[in-house]
């Protein structure tokens, strides 16, 4: 059966590119489209901002009343808005798909408490082939061992406002905790009389230039040889597609705080 989406943020970038992908998907469809109140789209047909045509989906800020008629909540809006969405999909007892970034630790730790009663998921990133890398990453250290130094490489263009990435940070916890490794011990580029590199650490390097749209390299090497794993995102429509998906599995799980390792069954 097709689940409905209430869709926060809807009017953003990857708000735009999730309403296209969910008009190409009959698991999902979008069943409410949530802004922030005051914003001038209000009432504005998310399909016609999409230019997908009229979807009979006025956009609204009324999140709690949407939720009530949808079967999952995906949330693609600003930290600034995390805790109440997470409020609501509590209130109205609708599965929580949350892809913002930048979220604190305590709103990290609402969406655990969230997940007793609710099928809750938080990621960085919704790339399946991320996912993939970040399995493949932390089987490759678990393998390969102490021997092998770790280096991570993520590039993007040059108006990303934070570095590293949120998937750097995805890759390298998956390594780190793949390989028994310390968090702590993450080197974040390095500049100076650095001194000799140490066995246990894990080097994250952050490029950022043109229109880089995001690339990230996982390199494994010793004195012998070099392994390298890489990913390149082509388009933003990646993400909408890893996110459409998980909306839908979300929709159908049982409570618990899930990853997209899960989602995929890595």
């Amino acid at each position: 059966m097709t689940k409905k989406i209430a869709l926060v943020g809807a009017a953003g970038r990857m708000g735009i590119e999730i309403v296209k992908t969910a008009q190409l998907n009959d698991s999902v469809e979008i069943g409410a489209a949530i802004e922030y109140e005051g914003s001038p789209l209000l009432g504005r047909d998310i399909g016609e901002l999409a230019s997908v045509g009229a979807l009979g989906i006025k956009i609204t800020s009324d999140l709690k009343t949407a939720a009530q008629s949808c079967d999952v909540i995906l949330d693609m809006s600003l930290p600034v808005a995390t805790k109440g969405v997470i409020e609501i999909a509590v209130a109205t007892g609708t599965p929580l798909v949350c892809g913002t970034t930048g979220v604190t630790d305590e709103q990290l730790e609402l969406f655990k408490t969230a997940s007793v009663n609710l099928p809750v998921i938080h990621t960085k990133n919704f790339s399946i082939g991320i996912a993939v890398l970040s399995s493949l990453a932390a089987k490759a250290a678990e393998i390969l061992g102490r021997d092998y130094d770790i280096e991570i490489i993520e590039k993007h263009h040059r108006k990303k406002t934070d570095a590293p990435s949120g998937t750097a940070q995805i890759l390298a916890d998956a390594i780190a905790d793949s390989a028994g490794l310390n968090k702590t011990d993450y080197v974040y580029g390095r500049e100076g009389h650095t001194g000799e590199r140490t066995k246990d650490e894990i080097g994250i390097h952050a490029v950022r230039a043109g229109g880089i749209f995001g690339e990230h390299t996982v390199m494994f090497a010793t004195e012998h040889e070099r392994l390298e794993l890489f990913h390149k995102a082509e388009t933003r429509s990646l993400f909408a597609l890893g996110a459409v998906r998980t909306a839908a599995f979300i929709a159908e799980a049982k409570p618990g705080f899930y990853t997209m390792a899960e989602v995929l069954g890595l």
